[in-house]
């Protein structure tokens, strides 16, 4: 959990969004190639996201205004604060 000037801020990871939701992502916890895949897609520290779809199956972000699916163990590797 993080403090961050007066306001609660929760780490959570991205699977744990839901559907409409925004948030920033704080830390990629992934191997080396996931994590280099994610940055050219844009997915780096500090990337604003919205959560487009989290049910069943990949959970699908829009960034900079593209669609981008990730499967649900990669979701569970990018840690965010909404």
């Amino acid at each position: 959990m993080h403090i961050e000037r007066g306001t609660f801020m929760k780490t959570k990871t991205l699977s744990q969004l839901h559907s409409g939701e925004n948030c920033k992502i704080q830390k990629i916890s992934a191997g080396f190639m996931a994590t280099k895949r994610l940055y050219e897609m844009g997915l780096n520290s500090g990337a604003q996201v919205k959560v487009v779809k989290n049910d069943i199956g990949p959970v699908i972000v829009s960034i900079y205004g593209n669609k981008i699916a990730l499967g649900r163990g990669l979701a569970e590797k990018i840690f965010v604060e909404n």
